[in-house]
């Protein structure tokens, strides 16, 4: 097995293509439905996949210069569920 191969992703991976930021395995944007699934699944720890997604976040927001924010931050974070208020 080569080095490209090895690196490459799985087709069911959904994985995100850069520049546009759009799904390597349905084409929907990224992080399309699979992938929310998968993430909340492998994470389980909302702390961690929201700095993940942070980065996300902030590396798709280099790429789509011109997208509003608010959607961005919507598509990236907007979508995790939120706990309880604890004081």
């Amino acid at each position: 097995m080569t080095g490209a191969e090895a690196s490459s992703p799985r087709s069911d991976e959904h994985a995100p293509l850069t520049p546009g930021w759009s799904c390597g395995s349905c084409g929907d944007e990224w992080p399309c439905a699979t992938k929310r699934a998968r993430l909340l699944e492998e994470y389980g720890d909302r702390a961690m996949l929201s700095v993940y997604l942070g980065s996300c976040l902030a590396a798709a927001s280099e790429d789509l210069r011109t997208a509003p924010v608010a959607s961005l931050q919507d598509r990236f974070i907007g979508w995790l569920p939120r706990g309880p208020r604890t004081r």
